[in-house]
């Protein structure tokens, strides 16, 4: 049974940073790709940013405009989400996904496994 488990989440002020961690276990990321999703309220779940399994090679929602980086570890068998400049726009839970989505990065349905995501507040 694969689990994610998402942390890093917090209250951060308007131009802060925070990290994001993913840990899989049942699964290895090394053979599946990591993803964050986020989902503010009254909103759709909405495509961040995912990583693949080989390479890596990364791919990032266009509203991110280089202030995320996605990465991973494989030896924690963790995938990160490292969030800079920081706005009240970007308050949501943040999901991580894992699964095999081929060209479908975007799409929510191409993951199979969710974690239950961590709550991100950005507020002065």
């Amino acid at each position: 049974q694969v689990q994610l488990v998402e942390s890093g989440g917090g209250l951060v002020e308007p131009g802060g940073s925070l990290t994001l961690s993913c840990t899989a276990s049942g699964r290895s990321f090394s053979n599946y790709a990591g993803g964050w999703f986020r989902q503010a309220p009254g909103k759709e779940r909405e495509f961040v940013a995912t990583i693949s399994s080989s390479k890596p090679n990364r791919y990032y929602a266009q509203w991110v405009k280089g202030r995320f980086t996605i990465s991973r570890d494989n030896a924690k068998n963790t995938v990160y989400l490292q969030m800079n400049s920081l706005t009240p726009d970007d308050t949501a839970v943040y999901y991580c996904a894992s699964g095999r989505p081929g060209p479908q990065v975007v799409e929510t349905r191409a993951y199979d496994s969710w974690g239950k995501g961590t709550l991100v507040t950005v507020s002065s």
